[in-house]
């Protein structure tokens, strides 16, 4: 029987990776390999593996078939284009039509969304959102963004800039995020814990390091912890009782860690939000654990191969 499969393409600042996967979320092939600075040199990497990958259906005389190619990556993008606009992690990538390169070099559809977009239909369609008709995604790794499903349609916003929660001003001070100090993303990211254990101690140690040590007991990496829950918990609760979703996903540090966030996140929603829109939402690590960026470029090639075929 003759079933769609997609292509997705994850490109990060340190390693990009193309998948094969079902529209089921079964991954059956996946290769990754470092980014490249040369944004031509990534590219022509990228097509020439989504070669071999066809070549070897080809080969295996498989009825199955490509249908689309998604691409997750982090903003500043225009979806709607297919245009990578200066991510702060890809420099050199300054308004590179990278849509229209894959899809005239592979004669392949092809569509783009931001990692927080890309992550939240993901959760959607395989993870733990599924039967979910209002949900939000949140990234909460290097940066904090947030991918929105709303009514059942994934909600972009007019510019294509909704779910930017990490620019929201959380204090007057505070670890430097998104462009300012006491950014939500300045308390809720790993580089504002980073930053923010430099801050009490003088000393250097990465997001990882702390969750380590604050897991052992360490008193200022237990103390940076729970700051950086109590913030994520006030985050939280802004838009339980704007949105009012089903669940709120989110990945990356949370969901390595949950244990050590969960209880001030949970104290902080249960004093700051509306008590009948709290009990109508879940809060989730994302199911997918690290798998998580290959569906979620898998699951931007579903959902533009979806929308453009009614499916």
């Amino acid at each position: 029987m003759n079933r769609s499969l997609y292509i997705g393409v994850d490109i990060g600042g340190t390693k990009t990776a193309v998948s094969l996967g079902t529209a089921g979320g079964k991954i059956r092939t996946r290769s990754s390999f470092s980014t490249p600075s040369d944004v031509e040199e990534t590219i022509s990497e990228v097509i020439g593996r989504i070669g071999r990958v066809r070549a070897h259906l080809e080969a295996e005389e498989s009825e199955d078939a490509v249908a689309a190619i998604g691409i997750s990556c982090g903003g500043p993008l225009d979806a709607e284009d297919g245009i990578i606009q200066s991510p702060p992690n890809l420099p050199g990538w300054d308004g590179i039509p990278v849509v229209e390169e894959l899809t005239t070099r592979t004669g392949l559809s092809c569509y783009l969304e931001n990692d927080a977009n890309a992550g939240a239909l993901a959760e959607w369609y395989w993870g733990n959102g599924r039967g979910c008709s209002d949900l939000v995604f949140l990234t909460f790794g290097t940066g904090l963004g947030a991918g929105l499903i709303l009514n059942g349609r994934l909600y972009r916003g007019t510019s294509g800039l909704a779910g930017e929660i990490g620019h929201v001003r959380m204090t007057d001070s505070g670890p430097f995020g998104y462009g300012k100090n006491g950014s939500w993303e300045g308390h809720c990211s790993g580089g504002g814990i980073q930053r923010r254990y430099l801050e009490l101690t003088g000393e250097s140690r990465s997001a990882k390091e702390v969750c380590i040590a604050a897991t052992e007991g360490e008193p200022i990496s237990r103390k940076v912890i729970d700051e950086s829950g109590r913030y994520l918990g006030e985050g939280i609760s802004w838009l339980i009782d704007v949105l009012n979703p089903e669940c709120i996903i989110i990945g990356s540090i949370f969901t390595r860690n949950e244990e050590l966030f969960r209880p001030a996140v949970e104290d902080t929603v249960a004093r700051e939000t509306l008590s009948r829109s709290r009990a109508d939402c879940r809060i989730l690590p994302a199911g997918l654990g690290e798998t998580l960026g290959d569906h979620a470029a898998l699951g931007v090639a579903l959902h533009g191969h979806s929308d453009k075929n009614d499916l």
